[in-house]
């Protein structure tokens, strides 16, 4: 796996790069005192080819947590920290793992090889899903990707909205973006992301979108109208 490291502790980062060094299976491919000198140094290409990120959260200028909010595509990180107050923050981004400063050698195999497995599973071919699983009053529910319509931003909580109900989960927007299946769902305002299938109509700055009782309008945000016109199959004169 290709990793970086960012942090703006020299100490920490010399011995994470270390701990990287000892470790079969982990390429490092670059350290970054600063999350804006990690955003500055990486292109867009060379951010795909990261498949982990050793990340610490107190930073100056930007903390681990805006960095993460900054990011399209966020591969895995194991997140790095002399403070415990910033974990449940930290698992909305589906980090794979929290650590503690000062870091021992034994945990971080520990996390690398959770890592490793997620890694290894995401390789590997699997079967297209259809559907997604949620926790809804203590329980599992399953919801078909074709039933949503679309998903929207409620504070700390997303809400999916299907033909017949309303699913509120503690979620961000980032992380449910990353969860559905680009093929099939767009986000295209900061609280709003539709089924690109159940799309009626486009309009200047907002989608019609058919509900059981009617339609419901969606604004376009502003940075996000230039891709939803791209991915569309447009034909015009």
């Amino acid at each position: 796996m290709n990793c970086i490291i960012i942090d703006d502790d020299k100490l920490s980062i010399k011995i994470i790069e270390e701990f990287v060094g000892r470790t079969e299976g982990l390429h490092l491919a670059g350290s970054f005192s600063s999350a804006v000198e990690a955003i500055n140094s990486l292109n867009q290409a060379d951010a795909e080819k990261i498949d982990l990120i050793f990340l610490d959260i107190e930073m100056p200028e930007m903390s681990g947590i805006e960095f993460l909010e900054s990011l399209d595509i966020i591969p895995q990180v194991i997140i790095y920290s002399s403070q415990e107050k910033y974990a449940l923050e930290s698992y909305e981004y589906d980090v794979t793992d929290y650590l503690l400063k000062p870091v021992q050698f034994g945990r971080f195999i520990k996390a690398v090889n959770r890592a490793r497995e997620r890694f290894e599973k995401k390789e590997s071919p699997v079967k297209e899903s259809t559907e997604i699983f949620i926790k809804n009053n203590g329980s599992l529910v399953r919801i078909k990707y074709d039933d949503i319509l679309w998903i929207e931003a409620l504070e700390n909580y997303v809400v999916l909205n299907t033909f017949k109900d309303k699913y509120t989960i503690h979620f961000t927007m980032k992380s449910i973006t990353d969860k559905m299946p680009t093929d099939k769902f767009m986000r295209i305002h900061r609280s709003f992301i539709v089924n690109f299938s159940k799309i009626k109509v486009i309009e200047d700055n907002s989608v019609v979108i058919k509900t059981d009782s009617g339609t419901k309008v969606i604004p376009i945000g502003k940075s996000y109208r230039d891709k939803l016109m791209n991915d569309i199959n447009l034909i015009s004169k």
